[in-house]
């Protein structure tokens, strides 16, 4: 377990150091371009769940939000513990990135009531939704454990 927190930790450090950054020198709802035509920093705060889901939420269900995000958070450390004991490094590399970001985006709930997202990837006019660091370590971290999953013996003969 020390070590899945060895990743996790460095994760939520970072997640919260750009996240202050962004709030410091960005303006929200104001691009500043890293990458013309493809890559800006834009600061978004999303009161909703992933990728703006439900952002119109009133302020009172924020909190059933953080709830659910912490029930999420148990849940993972559950599956997490039974994965690690079945894993090696790739299972603690996986879990802790998840469990990181996790942490990183329930710390905005419970400081703000809202994430703050400030990479905005796009294309033209289109857009994908705003994100942080911890949004894309769960990301990686979850795709590891898909592809751990696809993986095993056992997923390719249950199929």
């Amino acid at each position: 377990m020390s070590r899945v927190l060895a990743v996790a930790l460095p994760v939520v450090l970072l997640d919260q150091a750009t996240k202050a950054l962004a709030l410091s020198r960005l303006l929200p709802g104001v691009p500043r371009d890293v990458v013309e035509g493809l890559i800006a920093l834009t600061l978004v705060r999303n009161p909703g769940l992933a990728f703006g889901l439900l952002g119109g939420l009133p302020a009172t269900w924020r909190w059933v939000v953080a709830l659910l995000s912490l029930a999420a958070l148990l849940v993972l450390a559950r599956v997490g513990v039974r994965t690690l004991a079945e894993g090696g490094w790739p299972a603690r590399l996986a879990i802790g990135l998840v469990f990181g970001g996790a942490v990183g985006n329930l710390i905005d709930r419970a400081r703000f009531g809202e994430v703050i997202d400030f990479i905005d990837v796009y294309v033209r006019q289109w857009h994908w939704p705003a994100f942080n660091v911890a949004d894309s370590a769960i990301t990686v971290g979850v795709a590891l454990l898909a592809l751990r999953l696809l993986a095993t013996p056992a997923a390719r003969t249950a199929g």
